[in-house]
């Protein structure tokens, strides 16, 4: 006979984890990725510091899941179950309403922090940026590739262009105007940036 009155294990740990998930993403926002530790996520938390160090081997990686954690919560109260760029038939106005809701994001308080923190961390510790690159970047580039892949079967663009090349043409640029703060993100600026790689900029 199970005994009701027992803690339930589970539902402790998932509640220990959502609340280091919260301490890590508070923490970086309030003091930065360099003075959030281990200790202080942990005393956020209401933890000890070996709880974290069963889980999770460093702060950065209580930080990579704990964004993921976030961009799912946030996908799921958007309402999508799967994301996927739209294919309405108009590439233009298709990657025009992608990258407008990714300025969004970026400019979002709970995510700027903490992408931020891992985008940086992750340019100095390999380990890290290559689980950076697989858990979150891959698979939302491998929704452009796919559209500009159906807008090439579909004659929409030229048929001998590469996806993986072609979608940098727009998201690079907007990745390195965030990350260097070269100038502001705007919906005019990436519905430039979706003129300028759909048609050049020679003189027409």
């Amino acid at each position: 006979m199970v005994d009701k009155s027992a803690p339930d294990a589970a539902r402790r740990s998932e509640k220990s984890r959502r609340a280091i998930h919260a301490a890590a993403l508070a923490l970086v926002g309030e003091v930065g990725y360099p003075r959030t530790t281990v200790e202080a996520i942990a005393a956020r938390a209401g933890v000890g510091k070996q709880t974290i160090y069963r889980w999770w081997p460093s702060k950065a990686d209580v930080l990579l899941e704990a964004f993921l954690d976030l961009t799912g919560q946030a996908a799921h109260e958007a309402g999508q179950q799967s994301y996927a760029i739209p294919d309405t038939g108009d590439l233009a106005a298709d990657l025009r309403a992608v990258l407008r809701a990714t300025v969004d994001e970026l400019l979002d308080p709970r995510f700027e922090a903490p992408s931020r923190a891992l985008a940086a961390e992750g340019l100095v510790n390999e380990e890290l940026g290559r689980r950076f690159v697989t858990k979150l970047l891959e698979p939302q580039l491998q929704l452009y590739a796919d559209r500009l892949r159906s807008a090439r079967d579909a004659g929409a663009v030229r048929p001998d262009i590469d996806p993986r090349i072609a979608l940098e043409l727009f998201v690079s640029p907007l990745a390195q105007r965030w990350l260097q703060r070269t100038g502001p993100l705007s919906y005019a600026y990436t519905d430039t940036l979706v003129e300028y790689a759909l048609h050049g900029i020679a003189a027409r």
